[in-house]
């Protein structure tokens, strides 16, 4: 059987909610990096933040609560890479036993589909986790650069290679923790993949949800509105 002899086992309705899946991850990913000047999402707003938090390291002496924050920062980006290495291999258990998930399927949508449609649908929240955890390492290592160059910054404010080397690790910090909450997103969405199993329109629905329960809390949310009003403005970075 070819792919597309595997593809044409899907329905049009199916195709249409896998479509919407990924257009809604996609757009959020790029609106949520790039939101209009007037309403920056969290993850923006908190780019000045940590700019301040690297400007603020050149004269904190002892440093140990800098680098107890950055520890957590990391322990956080390895549980969750470590989370998805534990799912990753569960759905593959499951696409290998699928003639099992057809059975229980089958009795919760009272639909009789091939095996290799539950693959396929599985195969699709595997790659979510697997995006997922590219990007939880890449943070993860990202943060582990961010400590060597916050380690090399003079303290002492009147050296001249402090405030610049400060503002490298500020850059480095936002990009890891940008990739950070691009794993995140790619939890999110496989999550709403996951409720294929159960049909396309179950999917549309746990797609919407996600999807708004991504924007509010990164454009509607209380802590969105405190960070917004603190004293550190927020600024737009370019993606690199």
């Amino acid at each position: 059987m070819t792919i597309l002899d595997r593809l044409s086992l899907l329905t049009l309705l199916d195709a249409g909610a896998l479509a919407l899946v990924v257009f809604c991850w996609i757009v959020m990913s790029w609106w949520i990096e790039h939101p209009s000047a007037r309403h920056p999402s969290v993850t923006v707003i908190m780019v000045e933040y940590r700019r301040e938090w690297m400007r603020q390291l050149v004269t904190r002496d002892p440093r140990i609560f800098d680098a107890a924050i950055l520890t957590n920062l990391r322990q956080g980006t390895a549980f969750f890479a470590s989370g998805c290495m534990i799912a990753i291999g569960g759905v593959l258990a499951m696409i290998g036993n699928a003639e099992q998930i057809q059975m229980v399927a089958s009795d919760l949508t009272s639909e009789s589909v091939p095996s290799i449609v539950w693959q396929m649908k599985l195969l699709v929240v595997a790659l979510f986790l697997t995006h997922g955890f590219l990007k939880f390492v890449w943070a993860n290592r990202l943060f582990g650069y961010c400590a060597v160059v916050m380690a090399a910054v003079p303290n002492d404010m009147t050296e001249p290679t402090a405030y610049p080397r400060a503002a490298q690790a500020g850059e480095i910090n936002i990009r890891a923790a940008w990739n950070f909450n691009r794993g995140l997103r790619a939890i999110y969405y496989s999550l709403s993949t996951l409720v294929w199993l159960l049909g396309p329109i179950p999917l549309i629905i746990a797609t919407a949800a996600v999807t708004f329960i991504i924007w509010q809390r990164e454009f509607s949310s209380l802590p969105r509105t405190i960070l917004e009003d603190g004293p550190a403005m927020p600024a737009a970075t370019k993606e690199t």
